[in-house]
């Protein structure tokens, strides 16, 4: 079970974009890496596709992988940048859980 999935809100730690939150859009997990909305922006030159009409051509902006252990989920009961740890439900399901508040964060 992983720590941080996709559609969590979670903030930046380190790097160029220290500070900045956002939602995590998509989760490479062999490769450690998360993609979070609107951070660690990158430009790509996109050739124009024959036979493809809606392709977007020239120079575009769009958000490029980053370490997981450079995020921390923002809890969204205390909205805090918090590390999340696991318990377990009566019926043996897991869960996680806000570190700094101890609720549930999905259940």
């Amino acid at each position: 079970m992983n720590k941080i999935r996709k559609g969590d809100t979670v903030r930046v730690l380190s790097g160029d974009d220290k500070g900045k939150t956002g939602a995590v859009q998509f989760v490479y997990p062999k490769k450690e890496r998360v993609v979070v909305a609107g951070v660690n922006m990158m430009k790509k030159a996109q050739r124009r596709v024959p036979g493809q009409v809606k392709t977007q051509t020239g120079i575009i902006e769009r958000e490029g992988p980053m370490h997981w252990s450079k995020v921390a989920l923002v809890c969204p009961h205390c909205g805090k940048p918090t590390r999340v740890g696991f318990e377990l439900t009566d019926g043996g399901a897991k869960y996680r859980v806000c570190r700094k508040c101890g609720n549930p964060i999905d259940k």
